[in-house]
């Protein structure tokens, strides 16, 4: 018998003033949540000591938990270029700290994120932290939902390599969203994909 493949997925949503980051353990194809958080930085008025302090707590997480890969959100196109450009920099103060691990680095757009978790690129942050607690099976309630923010990154990469377990050539199959993957694996999910 074939060992099931572990994979420690850990994901980020950057940010300056609120960091969230989730970790999820794959067991071929259950999930499982390891930890989720938030890194706060709303009491450090230096921009440079908030891309520090991300780029240590990130480093933190890596040595801590071993994850095999990093997914992180890309920024968001909005009309006030500062604060994107602050969050490009926030962004790429976590994805270095993965390169100075040699980890691998997936980058998703916020819409593609929720379309994944909830089957709507719209999704609400509250639609996207209640379909995680249903997914994962907690309880809890972060105070900040940059946390399953976080947590929804490494949900999301984790749904584009699930193996179905259908077929016998070992083929691995891509989900385009949360309405696919609910089809297809109807038992695990206990009905969520029902409309």
């Amino acid at each position: 018998m074939e060992l099931q493949k572990e994979r420690i997925i850990l994901g980020i949503d950057p940010g300056t003033v609120v960091m969230g980051y989730g970790l999820v353990k794959e067991v071929g194809t259950k999930i499982e949540l390891i930890s989720l958080g938030v890194v706060k930085m709303e009491k450090i008025d230096d921009p440079m000591l908030k891309l520090q302090r991300i780029f240590e707590k990130t480093v933190a997480l890596i040595d801590n938990y071993n994850p095999d890969c990093l997914a992180i959100e890309a920024p968001f196109y909005g009309k006030n270029i500062q604060v994107m450009l602050k969050l490009g920099r926030a962004q790429g103060m976590a994805i270095a700290a993965a390169l100075s691990r040699s980890m691998v680095i997936t980058e998703y757009a916020p819409r593609k994120i929720k379309q994944s978790i909830t089957g709507n690129g719209n999704a609400t942050k509250e639609q996207v932290a209640a379909m995680l607690k249903t997914l994962l099976k907690f309880n809890e309630t972060p105070d900040f939902l940059d946390a399953t923010d976080g947590l929804a990154v490494a949900v999301c990469h984790s749904f584009q390599r699930i193996p179905t377990g259908k077929g016998t050539s070992g083929s691995k199959k891509s989900y385009s969203g949360w309405d696919t993957f609910a089809k297809d694996n109807a038992t695990r999910v206990g009905g969520l994909g029902k409309k």
